[in-house]
């Protein structure tokens, strides 16, 4: 069964929040395909992956830059998995066909946008009634604290 993760924003953006996510996937070895609302967005993240701590690297890249099979991260905007990633990180209410094909699935979601928080409230829904492993994480002062459930 895939483990499915949700991470509530609170008091950061996306910007912020998913390195640091993905730098814990990194750690165990995982490849992640990322998938956002737009190219526009794919852009955006990838600057911010290249950028966000010169004393860190997370190597990524995106249908710009080609090779997929070499990418431990790949950003975009479809439904795909190109790198043949075992985690899918969905963003800004993107949605994937069959998120139960990776081992994990890592909804982040901006808690301070009712319409956000109401989609991912129904997606955790549909994880909790197929029988998938759940966490739900709220951004904290201390970072992220596990909770209950959206």
């Amino acid at each position: 069964m895939t483990e499915f993760s949700f991470y509530q924003l609170l008091r950061t953006p996306l910007e912020q929040a998913l390195p640091k996510i993905l730098e814990k996937v990194r750690e165990l070895e995982l490849r992640a395909v990322v998938v956002v609302g737009s190219e526009t967005r794919v852009e955006t993240l990838s600057q911010v992956l290249w950028t966000y701590d010169p004393g860190a690297f997370l190597a990524h890249g995106s249908a710009r830059d080609g090779h997929p099979g070499d990418q431990p991260i790949w950003l975009t905007a479809l439904d795909e998995n190109p790198n043949a990633a075992e985690v899918v990180v969905l963003a800004d209410g993107a949605t994937v066909a069959a998120p139960q094909s990776f081992q994990r699935c890592i909804e982040i979601f901006d808690g301070r946008d009712e319409a956000a928080t109401a989609a991912a409230r129904e997606r955790y829904k549909q994880a909790r009634d197929g029988g998938h492993g759940l966490k739900y994480f709220r951004q904290s002062e201390t970072g992220w604290e596990l909770g209950g459930g959206t």
